[in-house]
């Protein structure tokens, strides 16, 4: 019997940007990081990916001549939420940033506090302060401190 999970975890999160090199400066700024890859050079990107986070998950951000022809222009029907330890705090800065608010701070049951925005390329940013998240970081982390 297989036991491999179908689905294992995010390979990429792609948004679109028509101004690639707006994006570039935009999510840098907001990731406290340069992209690791831009094709087909820095100069002139139509493609940037950055890795980041506790798991090195990677967004890449696609020129949006690429989008699929079937793709509306406006918030899409899926919001990801990316953990943030600081919700309040994020969801701030990236509203002074220009994003604009899609879902506002919800408090939900359990201790999980969600918020959506806009970027300022179109795309919905999801941030979530998840104590799920934090739990399963922590086994982790004590299963690979464990001899």
């Amino acid at each position: 019997m297989d036991t491999t999970q179908t689905l294992r975890g995010f390979a990429t999160v792609s948004f679109f940007a028509a101004d690639i090199k707006a994006a570039r400066k935009w999510y840098a700024a907001l990731l406290g990081i340069e992209p690791y890859f831009e094709r087909p050079d820095a100069e002139h990107p139509a493609y940037i990916e950055f890795r980041f986070g506790d798991y090195q998950h990677e967004l890449g951000i696609i020129d949006s001549q690429y989008a699929p022809q079937a793709a509306k222009s406006g918030p899409g029907g899926a919001v990801v939420y990316w953990h943030v330890d600081h919700i309040e705090e994020v969801l701030e800065r990236v509203k002074a940033m220009g994003a604009k608010e899609y879902e506002p701070l919800t408090h939900r049951e359990a201790g999980f506090i969600t918020a959506s925005v806009i970027d300022p390329f179109g795309n919905v940013l999801g941030l979530m302060y998840n104590p799920h998240y934090l739990k399963i970081l922590d086994a982790l982390k004590n299963t690979a401190q464990k001899p």
